[in-house]
């Protein structure tokens, strides 16, 4: 990432908390509107990581709000495009309730739900690339919520290349290991960067689950 030109803020370790290297799921910072809005994970052993995150962003003075009860909304199910849309999984982690409570924080933001019940996040098969570009998975995910996108589609057999990270400028971060999608991005005008992210895929992780974006786009 930093050899692409992006600033990276790197937190220390949270002890007692493996997952917390997961750092995406915590949050979402929307920089312009100086807001942050911590998650309340669905997955209740990861509850307490977002704490140490919304104290750090409150010190760089953003406006922190929470999902709360009965709300679970993990960041990994939340796809910010360019285009004053944003796009929810209603997955395994994230319900309707925190989606409302979202659009609710965000009141100038478009916000549609994508139901994607069997995944653990959206992001994990859907990825937005810019310029109306996506990257999803068939038959996980349906193509119909993302009418007027490209699409760019990630042979099931690869899925796990879904997961990954636009940095802009046409440059892709992708897990290292699928000749198939790195194709088809090419093949779609994107230079994908491969990155050995092979530790984190034994724990479910993937690339964008590694950090947390600050989107200038909300």
């Amino acid at each position: 990432m930093r050899e692409h030109g992006i600033e990276v803020i790197e937190l220390s370790p949270l002890e007692g908390f493996p997952d917390a290297v997961f750092i995406q799921d915590t949050c979402l910072i929307a920089s312009r509107s100086k807001k942050a809005i911590l998650a309340r994970f669905g997955e209740p052993s990861r509850r307490g990581e977002e704490e140490d995150v919304g104290a750090f962003l409150a010190e760089l003075g953003l406006e922190v709000s929470r999902v709360r009860e009965p709300g679970t909304l993990e960041g990994g199910d939340v796809l910010v495009t360019d285009l004053g849309l944003v796009f929810v999984g209603l997955s395994r982690r994230t319900n309707r309730a925190g989606l409302s409570q979202l659009a609710s924080f965000l009141p100038h933001v478009r916000v549609v739900p994508v139901p994607v019940p069997g995944e653990l996040h959206l992001l994990s098969v859907a990825t937005y690339l810019g310029r109306r570009r996506l990257a999803i998975v068939l038959g996980r995910v349906s193509p119909k919520v993302f009418a007027g996108f490209e699409l760019i589609h990630v042979p099931a057999e690869e899925a796990y290349a879904a997961n990954m990270l636009y940095l802009g400028d046409d440059v892709v971060l992708v897990p290292a290991g699928y000749p198939r999608t790195r194709e088809r991005l090419e093949a779609a005008g994107l230079r994908p960067v491969e990155v050995d992210v092979s530790e984190f895929w034994k724990c479910d992780g993937g690339v964008t689950c590694l950090c947390a974006p600050f989107y200038e786009v909300i």
